[in-house]
């Protein structure tokens, strides 16, 4: 290695959020270099949704059909959460398509969301960032220290097999590094709320043939409502292999291999010969970082903000976090954004991750533990009514956490900087019912069309014109041709079909490569500058460009 190598950006992380970032500025032909102190990805099996907006995303990037054929269970397996006494006992309830996994054809969203360990959305994302031209992946290397000037970053890496150290120049860096980010306290950024909601276990197992060994039939968790042990568990991967999931764990209770095979027969009420493959204590907390910036060193993902993960939105947003990010930084070096484009990270980003926060601990308050109630493994009417009551209960306070659809895609960036308010409704959001809507600062509305392609199949790696219904030929070329002149990547697109420019109410549309509406209007402005300068961050003042 030599004593100094110069990149672009230095991504510290390759999880979901360091891969993901790599490949937003790789498919832009932005060098970076990706480092990571493992010698592979993969090690813990954490996350196993991938929501329907970062399908969305592997979509863009030509991977979601390569994530699909690693499922373990293919597409077809029902994502539907059974709540049971035990796994060996009674139902209480059954909430299907959790997670919104049902492949086939919806309006909302171009990807269905998919059932799968987050090991194997890794394995996908270095497959496909490993073959981008300017991406560098170095596992078994950390970062050591880094400083920074008005110009450039200084890091230092360390090979963790040899022992060498290496300096690293690049323009920016990135920290991915998860919950005891190195980065964050780098930059003197502190984790701010409540830490210590519940301790839970996340136990890995093998258990042969324990799916055909109960009558709830398949499903991606089975909600464990007893006693012995509340918790949730689910099938995980091909041999079968399972996680066990006891949540609200008493201080006084510890995990041995030995003692952690005794409690998963207890609460399933089922003797299955368990093998035990890992077995991990974690912390349900609600933090956030009291800054993601500093100069030219951001943070992304779980070192900025850290939640219960009920809901399945923690990976899935911090994925979010490296595409908003990624194109932004590409922008500004490839000359054609300014400084406010690096600004609204963070005023974009933050508002989300509260409003996706309180979702999670509003889930997390309803656990197992709160479902508890007497008689409900009894038999006879007693019993059937008590099941009945709590199935009720679980149907009301619990759909929410697997059906949240507006969460997912409904969330908007109102007080961006980089966006132009054009004065229309921002209506509450009800994670219960998404509500499309084209109000800049949205994701843009989905829509197939006849020939079975999405809309978003047709937007470019920059911004996006939609002209819709009677938006002029001559003004859709005008705008390409003034784009071009200001050096903003502009794909132009004219979609006449009259239920879609009902949809985006405006005939001119302008999409961020990240699919939000940056701007829309009756007209193309005849002075473009100040429009396109806005939503690039290279002039704040967004005057006289509202269309």
């Amino acid at each position: 290695m030599p004593d100094t190598i110069r990149t672009r950006v230095l991504i510290v992380g390759a999880g979901p959020v360091g891969l993901a970032l790599a490949i937003e500025l790789g498919s832009r032909s932005v060098p970076c270099l990706l480092i990571e102190r493992n010698d592979r990805v993969g090690y813990a099996p954490r996350a196993k949704t991938t929501n329907v907006r970062t399908r969305e995303h592997l979509r863009r990037w030509g991977i979601a059909q390569d994530l699909l054929a690693a499922s373990p269970f293919g597409a077809d397996y029902p994502s539907d959460v059974h709540f049971v006494t035990r796994l060996g006992g009674r139902r209480l309830a059954t909430i299907e398509n959790a997670f919104f996994c049902r492949p086939g054809r919806c309006q909302d969203y171009a990807e269905h969301s998919q059932w799968i360990p987050q090991y194997r959305l890794e394995e996908v994302l270095k497959r496909h960032a490993e073959r981008l031209p300017g991406v560098t992946l170095r596992f078994g290397a950390e970062c050591l220290s880094f400083a920074q000037d008005e110009n450039a970053v200084s890091a230092v890496i360390r090979d963790l097999d040899t022992g060498a150290e290496t300096t690293v120049a690049c323009d920016y860096l990135v920290g991915c590094d998860g919950a005891k980010s190195l980065v964050r306290s780098g930059i003197g950024a502190r984790m701010l709320g409540q830490y210590g909601l519940s301790r839970n276990y996340n136990i890995v197992f093998r258990a042969p043939g324990l799916a055909g060994m109960h009558r709830h039939g398949p499903g991606i968790m089975y909600w464990q409502v007893n006693a012995d042990m509340p918790s949730f568990m689910g099938p995980m991967d091909r041999g079968d292999k399972w996680f066990f999931m006891p949540t609200g764990v008493p201080d006084t209770v510890r995990f041995t291999d030995r003692e952690a095979a005794a409690h998963i027969a207890k609460a399933t009420g089922i003797d299955a010969g368990y093998e035990i493959l890992s077995s991990d204590e974690w912390i349900a907390s609600r933090l956030i970082a009291d800054r993601y910036r500093d100069r030219r060193v951001f943070l992304a993902g779980d070192a900025c903000h850290l939640h219960p993960p009920f809901g399945g939105y923690g990976m899935n947003m911090g994925v979010a976090d490296a595409v908003d990010l990624g194109w932004k930084i590409a922008a500004m070096l490839q000359g054609w954004g300014g400084e406010a484009l690096l600004d609204s990270y963070e005023a974009e980003r933050r508002p989300v991750h509260r409003f996706v926060i309180d979702e999670a601990v509003a889930n997390h308050a309803v656990l197992s533990n709160q479902l508890l109630a007497a008689g409900l493994e009894d038999d006879g009417a007693a019993g059937d009514a008590a099941r009945e009551a709590v199935g009720r209960q679980i149907r009301t306070a619990k759909i929410r956490e697997f059906r949240s659809l507006a969460v997912v895609i409904g969330y908007r960036y109102d007080a961006s900087p980089v966006i132009v308010d054009d004065g229309s409704e921002a209506f509450p959001i009800d994670p219960l019912h998404y509500r499309p809507t084209a109000r800049p600062g949205a994701r843009a509305p989905h829509w197939w069309r006849d020939n079975g392609t999405s809309l978003y199949d047709s937007f470019g790696l920059g911004f996006t014109l939609l002209g819709l219904g009677e938006a002029d030929a001559a003004v859709l070329d005008r705008a390409r041709a003034e784009a071009q002149a200001l050096g903003v990547p502009l794909t132009v697109v004219s979609e006449r079909d009259p239920v879609l420019r009902e949809l985006y109410e405006a005939p001119y549309v302008l999409i961020r490569p990240d699919q939000h509406v940056a701007w829309r209007g009756t007209d193309w402005p005849e002075q473009p500058r100040a429009l396109l300068g806005h939503v690039t961050g290279r002039d704040a003042q967004p005057t006289g460009i509202s269309g």
